[in-house]
């Protein structure tokens, strides 16, 4: 008997905000696993700003592609229940990640690598930590984190500065920082988030960067400068940040949530000479550089957040067809911490956002 699943599908590139109307949920015959597929009851699925650079006619050069329209949306991080396997090493029951989410069923092929190997089908241990928490500290979220602060060399006495510190990697950032000794600011977009950072998350300092002048504000807490800014806005936020570093000071610059949306490109930084003239590096980069150390961060990650020296916060909707509407929250800045989908059909429940502070015991 055929297993009907259903799919949100892009019908429309959104102008501007991500709108309902821009999608549709469709039902769909799936076809039984063939040899080296499984077939995957999903659970919870990933809702992450980086997807609306994907709900473009083109993506950024490099990036990974556009959603085609009326197509599903393959290349979203989801944690589900293995129904049926005709690939070794997974059988019914395991808990796995892969890359098809926006979907209550997938037929995933277990050896084919997605999202630059992040996404490729993966057994999980839920024994020590809850299931979704493989889409957040414990996944690409965590990697992104963990990467990110490699990649920007940290030191202990740092001073480092986070943007978005109270989203889901850059909440991740901000502990991890502590961890490594960093004298630790982070940056978000309401007082509520604000209190989350200094009261849940123990950063030395935190604003809201909509409370005056960006330069005033970061000035305030930094007075003598910083040493590493932690990029997720781009923007403004950078060129600030570029008159606030010392010499020798390190950008990793992990997304540009600024530039998601806009219209066209906004223009960079005027300020830029100041990278030479500071002796900075400046570095993008992305999880999927990085996924040999997925095992290390998984392993230290899951030591944290039993010690309870890791906390993460999520923003739960219930319901595939929100999934949509998560996003649109998720880019206005309504969220904290890490936002996921939570699959099953709840009617009662559909559509309710939840927020959870989880910390392992």
């Amino acid at each position: 008997m055929a297993t009907i699943g259903r799919e949100v599908r892009p019908v429309s590139y959104p102008r501007g905000e991500v709108r309902a109307s821009d999608f549709r949920v469709v039902e769909v015959d799936l076809r039984p696993p063939r040899p080296g597929e499984v077939l995957v009851r999903n659970t919870w699925t990933s809702v992450d700003a980086a997807l609306r650079l994907r709900l473009r006619e083109e993506a950024p050069p490099g990036y990974f592609p556009a959603f085609p329209l009326e197509q599903p949306m393959d290349g979203i991080m989801t944690v589900g229940e293995v129904v049926e396997s005709h690939a070794d090493g997974f059988n019914p029951g395991d808990t796995v990640w892969h890359a098809s989410g926006w979907r209550d069923y997938a037929l995933v092929e277990a050896e084919r690598p997605a999202l630059g190997g992040v996404g490729t089908l993966t057994k999980l241990d839920v024994r020590g930590a809850p299931p979704q928490a493989y889409l957040g500290p414990l996944g690409a979220n965590g990697l992104t984190a963990y990467a990110g602060l490699q990649v920007a060399g940290l030191r202990e006495g740092d001073v480092v500065w986070v943007s978005a510190a109270a989203g889901a990697v850059g909440s991740l950032v901000v502990q991890l920082a502590k961890i490594g000794g960093a004298q630790v600011i982070g940056s978000a977009g309401s007082a509520d988030k604000v209190r989350h950072l200094v009261a849940d998350l123990g950063v030395d300092a935190a604003f809201n960067y909509k409370d005056g002048p960006l330069p005033d504000l970061l000035r305030e807490v930094a007075p003598d400068g910083i040493d590493v800014y932690f990029d997720n806005v781009g923007g403004t936020h950078l060129e600030v940040a570029l008159g606030a570093l010392r010499r020798a000071g390190r950008v990793a610059i992990c997304g540009m949530i600024s530039e998601y949306a806009a219209p066209k490109p906004p223009p960079g930084p005027g300020n830029l000479m100041l990278a030479v003239t500071k002796g900075l590096t400046i570095r993008g980069y992305r999880a999927s550089y990085h996924t040999h150390l997925l095992p290390e961060m998984s392993r230290r990650m899951g030591t944290w957040l039993r010690e309870g020296r890791i906390r993460h916060r999520e923003t739960v909707v219930d319901g595939l067809a929100q999934a949509p509407a998560a996003l649109a929250a998720l880019l206005r800045g309504d969220n904290t911490g890490k936002t996921l989908v939570r699959i099953e059909d709840l009617p009662h429940r559909e559509g309710v956002a939840h927020r959870f502070d989880q910390r392992q015991s």
